[in-house]
């Protein structure tokens, strides 16, 4: 329980902030009802307000209710308790953000907090994240993005899935080397690096495009388009800038791949294919380092 000494001899607090509890009411006033704090002081005893109530209330009865501060740093109780239980996961959005870190809805009165350590990556207001509910050392509900164990608990092998097949669902950690994602159907899927031309944000809803069906029934997938219709992509790509430039670029399959990527956001190899598919259409020329759109 969470305690605190209030100075004196008067017993310590029982309860505190950001905490479920089971309490009996002890009195009703023109505010609402107020809880037993269990300190043997009426003073201390804990506003349960009628707007906070799900039902009224009766003199006597114990009910469970969600403890946190009001804008007045005092305890105060709703009967709006986390729609979770500790040590569960589930999808939360994030509602506040602070330099010590974030605060996740729950369906309780007020956010939970989410220290800076217990993130992955630097979520902001409006996303919605994987996320466990535990309690704290300090006796506290915290939420925290740290749910690879639970993942795995969650999971099921991938059953009647292809190479080339759709998953969708939400990235959930990142490593060095590339990002994992919960599907919709509970797989648990793995993206290398290079098979991201852009990032994902930790919590983005994404589909991937299965590559690999691992013995332990996980899958590793690929943001980019197949390479068939990549080429296609980046030919169009290659032909909208060539128009948007009178016909000519400075670009090549001379180009170094830094420029290549800076500018087209592809690969060296993936413009070189591309280049070739249009070379062998007829659609373009190169000359000296420069492509041209033929006919001009």
């Amino acid at each position: 329980m969470f305690k605190e000494r209030e100075g004196g001899d008067r017993p310590r607090r029982k309860y505190g902030p950001s905490t479920v509890a089971t309490m009996k009411v002890a009195r009703l006033g023109e505010m609402g009802a107020f809880l037993d704090a269990e300190t043997g002081n009426t003073s201390d005893d804990i506003l349960l307000h009628t707007t906070q109530q799900t039902h009224p209330v009766q003199v006597g009865e114990e009910v469970e209710v969600f403890l946190y501060l009001d804008p007045k740093r005092r305890l105060t109780a709703s009967m709006r308790t986390p729609r979770m239980k500790e040590g569960q996961i589930a999808r939360l959005k994030v509602i506040n953000t602070s330099r010590d870190g974030a605060f996740l809805d729950v369906g309780a009165e007020r956010g939970i907090f989410m220290p800076y350590a217990g993130m992955r990556g630097r979520p902001q207001v409006g996303e919605v994240v994987w996320a466990k509910l535990y309690t704290d050392k300090s006796g506290r509900l915290a939420v925290t993005m740290e749910v690879e164990d639970e993942m795995r608990r969650a999971s099921r092998p991938a059953e009647g899935v292809k190479k080339g097949d759709l998953v969708k669902g939400a990235i959930y950690n990142f490593t060095d080397a590339g990002a994992f994602l919960f599907s919709e159907d509970r797989y648990i899927v793995f993206i290398a690096n290079k098979e991201m031309a852009v990032r994902p944000r930790v919590g983005e809803v994404v589909t991937a495009r299965v590559t690999y069906i691992r013995k332990d029934g996980r899958l590793n997938a690929s943001l980019r388009e197949a390479k068939e219709k990549a080429l296609v992509t980046d030919a169009q790509r290659i032909l909208e800038l060539l128009q948007s430039r009178e016909g000519r670029m400075p670009y090549s399959d001379k180009t170094s791949p830094e420029v290549i990527k800076d500018k087209f956001g592809i690969s060296k190899a993936a413009f070189k294919r591309a280049l070739g598919h249009l070379l062998k259409e007829g659609r373009i020329r190169e000359e000296e380092g420069w492509t041209y759109l033929m006919g001009e």
